[in-house]
């Protein structure tokens, strides 16, 4: 059963294995950003189901960042339904496989023990070990998307090179994928935060990302790990921050 929540009109949270993704609806048109594990997806076809929807309805597929816990159901449902999927410029070389920042398993057991093995348990189960490419995914165009919802990309470097977010100025939300997330199963904070260092690819350039988002008319955040938050953007920016230093003092990097 898909936890799903309708966080503003005709903008629905999906949580499936300790990620998310975002369904944005206009009558029976639907935009889909990003999917969850490889095995999420048919966790997320039952998303769109639910809403009295079909898979094609979905007239695209929009992608914060190339890695396998957000892309893996939109490769099953673009070769299913031919839906398009749209990313950065540089997140679709990214999409493509022409290069790979994604953590190792060296990298991933930095994490606290105690979190590790029981996250290892569940992701292990819907594809963690895949590695999905979409090699004809497709660079979005600047300004306003003409697509349900009207989402806005937003460069949000720094988790990932190409990393976006996606702005809902009517709903004075921002979809965030992993540049600012409330939880994570690899984290002992609840509350936004960046990402365990550890899953990013440049630390300075997350940083920079909060500024970004700081600027945005936003007050619900929609992250790709923990729950919502109806938070306005630049109260959840300074939790990030005082996180984030407390995170890099406990690193003995203060």
């Amino acid at each position: 059963m898909v936890v799903m929540i309708e966080v503003a009109e005709n903008v629905f949270c999906c949580e499936g294995t300790a990620v998310n993704w975002i369904i944005l609806r206009d009558g029976r048109d639907l935009t889909l950003i990003d999917g969850g594990w490889p095995g999420d997806a048919p966790a997320v076809e039952e998303s769109i189901r639910s809403l009295g929807c079909r898979p094609e309805d979905v007239q695209a597929m929009l992608l914060t960042h190339a890695h396998v816990d957000h892309m893996g159901a939109l490769k099953d449902l673009h070769r299913r339904y031919g839906i398009p999927v749209y990313t950065g410029e540089v997140e679709v070389r990214h999409a493509r496989r022409e290069f790979l920042e994604q953590a190792t398993v060296e990298d991933v057991q930095k994490a606290p023990q105690e979190l590790l093995l029981p996250w290892l348990e569940r992701v292990l189960n819907v594809g963690a070990l895949d590695d999905p490419t979409i090699p004809d995914a497709t660079p979005i165009p600047p300004g306003p998307l003409d697509l349900p919802g009207a989402p806005v990309a937003v460069p949000a470097p720094g988790h990932t090179t190409g990393h976006l977010a996606f702005h809902l100025p009517g709903s004075a939300a921002l979809v965030t994928g992993d540049a600012l997330v409330t939880g994570h199963a690899l984290s002992p904070i609840d509350g936004p935060q960046l990402i365990p260092w550890f899953f990013t690819h440049e630390e300075e350039q997350a940083h920079a990302t909060l500024a970004v988002f700081e600027a945005l008319d936003v007050d619900l955040i929609l992250p790709g790990h923990g729950r919502p938050a109806n938070l306005a953007i630049a109260e959840a920016v300074a939790i990030a921050r005082r996180n984030a230093a407390q995170a890099a003092a406990e690193r003995g990097l203060d």
